[in-house]
This record gives C-alpha cells, sequence and structure tokens, in this order.
C-alpha cells in the first residue's frame, strides 16, 4: 500500500490572497481596536492612535523572530520576565502536611553496599550483551542450565 506522505506542514495554509488564517485573524482584531477608536476619539487622535495600532497590528502579524511567528516571540518575553533570574539549588526537600505547611528535612540512612568482584564468567555474559547489541540476556542461559 502506498500512503501520501504530507510535505510542507510547516507551511500555513492561506486563506485570503497572502494571508494566513493566523494573520487574518490579529488583522481582524486589529481593525476592531481602529473602529473603536474612530468611533470613541477625534479626527486627529483618531489618525495618531489608528497609525500605531495598524503598525502594530503588521508586525504581529507579519514579523518572524528566530523563525517563529512575532506573538509567540512576545509570549516567551513574558516568560522571561516572570520567571526568577536566580536559579538556586536547594538540598533539602520540603513536604507540606495538611494545613501545617511547615518544613521538614528528609531524612535517609546512608547504606553502603559492598562492590561485588567481576568474574571472568560475568564479564563473558557482559561481551555477549554488547557484541548482540542486547538481544542475549542472562535469563536465557538459566533457564536452559535449570532444564
Amino acid at each position: 500500500m502506498r500512503f501520501v506522505v504530507p510535505q510542507f506542514i510547516d507551511v500555513e495554509d492561506k486563506i485570503i490572497g497572502p494571508l494566513s488564517v493566523r494573520q487574518f485573524v490579529i488583522f481582524l482584531v486589529g481593525f476592531g481596536i481602529i473602529f473603536i477608536l474612530f468611533k470613541t476619539l477625534g479626527f486627529i487622535a483618531f489618525l495618531f492612535m489608528g497609525l500605531i495600532v495598524f503598525g502594530l497590528t503588521g508586525i504581529i502579524a507579519f514579523a518572524k523572530v528566530n523563525g517563529q511567528p512575532f506573538h509567540f516571540f512576545l509570549v516567551n518575553i513574558i516568560y522571561a520576565f516572570k520567571r526568577p533570574k536566580l536559579k538556586i539549588w536547594i538540598k533539602e526537600a520540603i513536604y507540606f502536611k495538611t494545613g501545617l505547611h511547615r518544613k521538614e528535612k528528609l531524612k535517609t540512612a546512608k547504606v553502603v553496599l559492598p562492590k561485588k568482584m567481576v568474574t571472568s564468567s560475568k564479564l563473558a555474559q557482559l561481551s555477549l550483551v554488547v557484541d548482540t547489541g542486547g538481544a542475549y540476556h542472562e535469563q536465557e542461559e538459566e533457564k536452559v542450565k535449570l532444564t
């Protein structure tokens, strides 16, 4: 069976001439704001504010920063300013009990396991696993020995 694989999945669909759906919606919102300005402001103030809104609408609709649409860039800037500048790693674990909200240190017991000596049979098994690309399993050999 042959299947058709889409080739250009990163290209936005054009609906009106060179405008994509995203750009059309952005211009629709921009012209809505301009209409509200037209109804509320005087002519000189409307021209000044209308040109500013039209310019910002054009920038948001068409500009790209690092290959991403401009509104993604604006969202990333907002997130960058909201996050803390200095990241500090705190070694103690903090638990919040219901209603108490107090800090408690994590109590752990250090367990020291003795190191096992690597024998030649273990090295042989490991080399088989590496040579077979993980297809060889230790359990298969143990099942054969048991039967």
